[in-house]
């Protein structure tokens, strides 16, 4: 038996509470409403966020854990230089005293190298120059592996240079793409007014840096083109993209980069590019300054006196709909979280992150890796061959639990306690050294994607690698305490989530080793794709906001990954005593519990604005067809909750999509 956990031994402690649901729903009409439709009305968007759920639950956990952490850190600076790096940090951010002093000084020196630009190779120079600082602009530039040879890091070119969330934000001319439009110009004016220019100067500032980022947006593909790992793989020498972008001479740019002496380049939109030549020519001088400050003032915004801050925040109120700017506290911490956190992080896990959390979750991975071979052996429509690459791809997957075995040390970063912007400057320009050094270097696969009190988890297809924080590895998906019901069906789909993400259509692309390399047969590529465009259709046919749909392609690989983890998790649920077990707990038996389960990780009201945004951003579906729209393909759900014909959910067996 793969059995993690008894039943609660606490009956006190309700893990499925029949407070939080709304049991005059039908759970075969809408099964995310009758699961927690009690508290979605009790738990509104406070006024500080954009949204409220079960993540969002934990993330302010998390948040006031580490508000705990720096907060003693900052007392305790004399300890040694962990204390002293996260704890100045810290308290230079909550020093608001001086920072409201300084107003824009900090970015002043950044402007003055701008003012000194005379021509267009000036403005090469600056933005290389600004890039190594970690301001960068126009596009994106980064080294990691070579998708087809991950035994070696390539510096990497991606489309870029706009502010706004999305491309479309610039191209669609629907009421809310204008509105937001309209906001970004009004945005942009009252901030170039609070570097000094005069209102007339600051609209034509506006016009010009709106003019620019709209041709770069107009040049960009659309998230669902870049989703596809085949279509972003454009291989040059640095000399070949050279001859395509005159006016950018790519072995030079490089140099100034700290990507000295390379002959290969990779390029995600070799089209982008050629637009931004054109662009360089055809711009003025002056107009390309304007830009240049607008993407300094624009990063630097959130760290400087209120006036910026503020005026940030505007903007951003009409983004995503919040009320209220999120306490200074909480964006400091995050801030320190996300430059230095794997010193943080340290921290996080001697507090709360106790060592049989992850002696559990690697029994967790186990079972699940288990019941996904079973899966795949079962499956009526892959051959043999393929199938034994699948199984191969799946034994190889490398696990990150918890927190790193070694750890980050930020050699290089100068924190002082009294300058809060120079700190910031510090540690980009080292994440900018610490990502650029790394060409010429064995790949280190010992690397983190994300920190130790992050509230998430990931697979990264080049590594075939499946990561869980620390921070994840709490209530409503994980709890030691609880019955496997609950585990299995909170942290057990989530596991099973990340592995079939090596499998979606994306993931399934690359190797056992990494590697983006056909190996599948036509027949069952072929295969794979016709039940995968069912899961784009029926996600396709989801209404969010009455007139928006979700993009059933751009979800496409998380909602691959929702089904196929779910469906393996409840058949590793199964091998467990409880599984085999008929006994009711809270009056629920134990495959509604699982179920429950699921349903309750994926709560949450969202506020319309940012929900509107999400769903042109947002690779995931809103949590309400993550939680339904796998469900409704799983037999035992239906057998579970006795869904019959004529519910709301209800899909003939036929008609119910098996992918993995």
């Amino acid at each position: 038996m793969l059995s993690m956990t008894p039943p609660d031994k606490d009956p006190k402690k309700k893990y499925i509470d029949r407070d939080n649901m709304d049991l005059s729903v039908k759970p075969g009409d809408d099964f995310y409403t009758y699961a927690n439709g009690n508290w979605l009305k009790k738990n509104p968007v406070p006024a500080s966020k954009t949204s409220w759920g079960s993540f969002h639950e934990l993330r302010d956990k998390s948040a006031q854990a580490l508000k705990t952490l720096l907060e003693d850190a900052g007392k305790n600076t004399s300890k040694g230089r962990l204390q002293q790096m996260v704890g100045d940090y810290y308290a230079s951010g909550m020093d608001s005293v001086t920072i409201e002093k300084l107003g824009y000084t900090p970015i002043k020196p950044e402007f003055t190298r701008i003012d000194a630009v005379k021509n267009l190779n000036g403005v090469l120079d600056e933005m290389a120059y600004q890039r190594t600082q970690g301001n960068g602009m126009l596009f994106g530039f980064g080294v990691s592996q070579d998708r087809r040879n991950v035994n070696k890091y390539l510096p990497q070119l991606g489309q870029g240079g706009t502010t706004l969330p999305d491309r479309d934000y610039y191209l669609k001319n629907d009421a809310r793409s204008r509105q937001v439009r309209d906001a970004y110009r009004d945005h942009l004016t009252k901030m170039f007014v609070l570097v000094g220019e005069t209102p007339q100067q600051a609209a034509q500032s506006a016009a010009t840096v709106l003019r620019l980022e709209t041709a770069l947006a107009q040049a960009q593909m659309s998230r669902v083109e870049m989703r596809d790992p085949q279509k972003t793989y454009n291989k040059f020498t640095v000399s070949e993209f050279s001859k395509t972008t005159p006016n950018l001479n790519w072995s030079r740019i490089l140099d100034q980069f700290g990507a000295k002496k390379q002959d290969t380049i990779m390029v995600s939109n070799p089209t982008f590019f050629r637009s931004v030549d054109s662009l360089l020519t055809a711009t003025p001088v002056a107009d390309w300054k304007t830009y240049m400050k607008w993407n300094i003032l624009s990063d630097a915004a959130p760290y400087l006196s209120s006036p910026f801050v503020k005026q940030n925040f505007e903007f951003s109120k009409v983004l995503t709909g919040q009320k209220v700017q999120t306490p200074r506290w909480e964006r400091v911490s995050g801030l320190v979280d996300r430059q230095l956190g794997e010193l943080l992080g340290q921290l996080y896990v001697q507090m709360y992150f106790k060592p049989e959390a992850k002696e559990r979750m690697i029994k967790l991975v186990d079972n699940l890796e288990a019941s996904f071979k079973e899966h795949i052996n079962g499956l009526d429509w892959m051959s043999t061959e393929t199938r034994k690459r699948a199984l191969a791809k799946l034994t190889s997957f490398k696990r990150k639990i918890g927190y790193p075995d070694k750890w980050e040390t930020y050699e290089g970063v100068t924190i002082n306690r009294n300058d809060f912007y120079g700190n910031l400057k510090s540690a980009r320009k080292w994440a900018y050294n610490y990502n650029v050094t790394r060409l010429g270097q064995p790949v280190d696969r010992t690397r983190w994607g994300m920190t130790p009190p992050t509230i998430n988890a990931y697979y990264n297809p080049v590594n075939n690698e499946i990561a869980f924080p620390a921070g994840i590895l709490q209530f409503p998906f994980f709890d030691a305490e609880a019955d496997d019901a609950i585990n299995y069906g909170g942290i057990g789909a989530v596991i099973g989530h990340e592995m079939t993400h090596g499998f979606d259509d994306s993931g399934r692309q690359y190797d056992a080793d990494g590697t983006l390399r056909d190996w599948w047969t036509k027949e069952d590529a072929d295969n794979f794709k016709l039940r995968a465009d069912k899961v784009a259709a029926q996600f396709f046919g989801y209404k969010v906001l009455d007139t928006l749909s979700v993009n059933g392609r751009l979800t496409l690989g998380e909602n691959l990954a929702d089904l196929g983890g779910l469906a393996i998790a409840y058949d590793a649920f199964k091998k467990t005593k409880q599984g085999q077990s008929k006994e009711q707990i809270n009056g629920f038996t134990p495959d509604q519990r699982f179920f429950l389960s699921w349903a309750q990780i994926w709560r949450a009201n969202v506020l319309p604005e940012t929900q509107a945004q999400l769903i042109l951003t947002d690779p995931h579906s809103p949590g309400r067809y993550r939680c339904n729209g796998p469900v409704s393909n799983i037999d035992a759900w239906y057998r579970a909750f006795n869904v019959q014909p004529g519910d709301k959910m209800y899909k003939a067996p036929e008609d119910r999509i098996r992918v993995w």
